[in-house]
């Protein structure tokens, strides 16, 4: 997982002062997140990869200077993803041991970038953004909210060990040797990425369009849709319509991953820092995204599956296999990161005020969508990836088109 966050020069202090309250508060995080300072480790005798901690080991920690100016990057729809990655980390992963969180602090002209980076073996989304509230109030010399939790055997799950370390033998097989991403960079490239944000007046409109359209189809939601489910229903249905076309007779599909803390049997405290996740997919036939309901149909068949979650929360944890095994044509499947829950403009204060934007950096796919609560607190920010600019400029166009016809009903 990779995130940059600009911050502009008002209320800046020098950049070397910035730098070491930096370094000191990381210093001082640390000691609550300790294996954030391990390596990741490959036990041969045992098949196991574990978080290895010594007194030796530490946080690589980068300064650099760039001419990149930070009101354009943290103003511009448009993602510059050249500079974008070169203001998180450079950390190899390809073998372990390895380290596994990595920070860099970069002076931008007109501002700063901090990015950083945190092996996704480690940490799951809603956990980097507890390690940065962290980092942040200590920054700014206040004490952390809460205290997080890293033991594993909180998880209630017969023979949790043997099934990790089957899924490390299935998809990592060569350990030491991790999988090579190179592909995955290599397209990442190629994509076309922008961010929009559905602020907090157009958000309550597009939950109450889909309750209505769903109501006037005689097909009424489950219950009113969350964020989540509006904001997903709409990318979802926008992104499919750019690939297919009402005559397709063939399937749109949808994954993300969802957190289950919560959801499980007992319960998992919300401070638990680790990977707590399970895979969702949606199907939904592509003539129904182009249907006068195609909100509320989309809706409705995500919130389907987050019942699912809620009955056998375990059931998609293998969404690698889950993948393969349903057939599903990735060209026609939108995948889904990060949440409106997570609060990174709210938790990453360090103490010269909120960001101008966050991105996440590592977006690889065609049809990718990342989101986070947007810098008001209220409404959702979504960033989204194509492989076609075509299908960015009518995945846009389409946005743009419900969001202008909701202001119009309000007006």
């Amino acid at each position: 997982m990779q995130h940059v966050l600009f911050y502009e020069v008002a209320g800046l202090p020098p950049f070397d002062s910035v730098v070491r309250s930096l370094q000191s508060s990381l210093n001082a995080t640390l000691e609550s997140f300790a294996p954030l300072a391990g390596k990741l480790a490959y036990l041969e005798d045992t098949g196991d990869v574990a978080i290895a901690c010594s007194a030796s080991d530490g946080v690589k920690f980068v300064t650099a200077e760039s001419d990149a100016d930070a009101r354009r990057l943290a103003g511009d729809e448009l993602h510059d993803l050249q500079t974008f990655e070169q203001l998180v980390p450079e950390l190899d992963m390809s073998k372990l041991p390895t380290s596994v969180l990595a920070v860099q602090a970069t002076r931008l002209k007109g501002g700063l970038a901090v990015g950083v980076k945190v092996h996704h073996g480690i940490a799951d989304g809603k956990s980097f953004w507890i390690f940065v509230e962290a980092w942040a109030a200590a920054c700014r010399g206040e004490t952390p909210a809460a205290t997080p939790c890293f033991d594993r055997s909180v998880i209630k799950w017969p023979g949790g060990e043997e099934i990790a370390r089957s899924v490390l033998r299935t998809y990592a097989p060569n350990l030491p040797v991790v999988p090579e991403l190179g592909l995955l960079t290599e397209e990442r490239k190629r994509l076309t990425r922008r961010t929009f944000t559905v602020d907090a007046q157009q958000l309550e409109h597009l939950k109450h369009r889909i309750t209505r359209d769903g109501e006037a189809q005689s097909a009424p939601l489950h219950r009113p849709p969350s964020s989540f489910v509006a904001v997903i229903a709409m990318a979802w249905t926008f992104l499919a319509r750019c690939k297919t076309s009402a005559a397709d007779d063939g399937d749109v599909f949808l994954f993300f991953l969802a957190d289950v803390r919560e959801r499980l049997d007992p319960p998992i405290d919300a401070g638990y820092f680790g990977t707590c996740l399970t895979g969702c997919l949606v199907r939904l036939p592509a003539r129904d995204v182009h249907s006068d309901s195609a909100l509320a149909a989309a809706a409705s068949s995500i919130q389907e599956e987050i019942l699912k979650l809620a009955e056998d929360p375990r059931a998609g944890w293998e969404f690698m296999s889950l993948m393969k095994k349903t057939g599903i044509d990735m060209d026609r499947t939108m995948n889904v990161s990060g949440s409106p829950v997570f609060r990174p403009y709210d938790v990453a204060d360090f103490g010269w005020g909120k960001p101008r934007r966050t991105e996440p950096i590592r977006m690889n796919h065609d049809g990718q969508v990342a989101l986070v609560r947007d810098k008001d607190g209220r409404g959702v920010q979504v960033s989204v990836s194509l492989h076609q600019p075509a299908h960015m400029v009518a995945f846009k166009s389409e946005l743009l088109e419900l969001l202008e016809s909701q202001m119009h009903s309000i007006n």
